[in-house]
């Protein structure tokens, strides 16, 4: 299987981006161009972009986009209208470390980097071409990792997933379901098991299409019915993505990763995060201290057209929980898998910003 034949969620063609449209899949593909900043913010608040490597890599271009929209040729003025910039676009989602990384690594190319105002734009341009294709090299390097990490036994394994940190949430190749392709093309896969992922349900949406593209086996399953495929035998391992993961391990994902950490712990079956280091936050201590985004309620209350529920309740909906660490058998990145007591001595010093 090669590369040629994966999904690219974020494109950078004819002095534009061109991004999938995630919230039109599976029934339709479509391409949004995108050239203006105000445009990608709008684009990752939507969720027309997402996963947390996916969202970085967008902000990026985006941070280049409402650079080229600065018409000062005085350097200070520049810089600091980049800071502008920079907070459109972290104000779009909050829980998504890579988003604010990526800023930063924007920020900082523009601060060092000597010459002309258009040659800084330039500079830009080429820093979030190179985030782009670091992060499929990134995901790439997490998979092979994530299959070395993986039971030896059986030869065949079958894998559950929860929302989509597939090519679709990544640059390309993916995080969690990296870790699948890596283990499909080694021929040790027999299965994935797609949690439907409520409320946007991305995985049955997302990574159901993903796998349908590429003939990989995979099993669509409602979130609830994760307990009883780990009790019945079903489940060999577990393999998620993350959106943010605290110093000592502890790990935000999409809403729904904690109940099945938990059911994997009582199962006594692996539960592995797929992350790049991008995605782990040094600055915070523990998991308390990730901001959870709460978002519309119409996510819970109505499917298309279709409402769901009666007049007149009160909805909940946020968008991430937090995994705790003693729940992790290993954090995989593309540097290896780590068990989260490891993080901060073994790859705190790795740290790129």
């Amino acid at each position: 299987m090669s590369l040629q034949n994966q999904v690219y969620p974020v494109i950078w063609q004819d002095d534009r981006v061109l991004l999938i449209d995630q919230t039109r899949l599976p029934s339709e593909y479509a391409l949004v161009d995108i050239h203006r900043c105000e445009d990608m913010a709008q684009a990752i608040k939507t969720m027309i972009v997402r996963g947390a490597p996916a969202i970085g890599v967008a902000a990026a271009y985006g941070m280049y986009l409402g650079a080229r929209e600065i018409e000062t040729h005085d350097r200070d003025r520049f810089l600091t209208q980049l800071e502008d910039v920079a907070k459109t676009l972290r104000a779009t989602r909050p829980t998504a470390v890579n988003l604010f990384w990526a800023i930063e690594r924007m920020l900082k190319t523009a601060r060092q980097t000597l010459g002309s105002v258009d040659y800084l734009k330039q500079a830009l341009l080429k820093a979030a071409k190179a985030i782009n294709a670091e992060d499929i090299q990134t995901c790439q390097a997490i998979g092979d990792h994530g299959l070395s990490a993986l039971p030896s036994a059986p030869e065949k394994l079958r894998l559950l997933t929860h929302c989509n940190a597939g090519a679709l949430a990544t640059a390309g190749y993916g995080t969690a379901l990296g870790v699948v392709r890596s283990t499909w093309q080694a021929d040790r896969l027999e299965r994935v098991y797609a949690d439907e992922t409520r409320p946007r349900l991305q995985g049955a949406k997302l990574t159901a299409w993903e796998c349908v593209q590429e003939g990989i086996p995979v099993t669509v399953i409602t979130d609830n019915m994760a307990a009883h495929c780990m009790q019945q035998g079903m489940i060999d391992a577990v393999v998620v993505g993350a959106d943010r993961i605290a110093a000592n391990g502890d790990t935000a994902n999409k809403i729904g990763t904690y109940s099945v950490a938990l059911i994997a712990k009582a199962h006594n079956i692996p539960f592995f995060v797929a992350a790049p280091l991008s995605t782990i936050d040094f600055e915070i201590r523990d998991g308390s201290q990730i901001p959870i985004e709460e978002r519309d309620p119409a996510e819970i209350y109505q499917v298309g057209e279709t409402i769901l529920c009666p007049p007149g309740i009160d909805y909940y909906n946020p968008a991430f929980d937090v995994t705790p660490a003693d729940l992790i058998a290993a954090i995989v990145t593309e540097h290896g898998a780590f068990s989260p007591s490891q993080l901060h001595g073994e790859l705190y010093s790795r740290k790129i910003v």
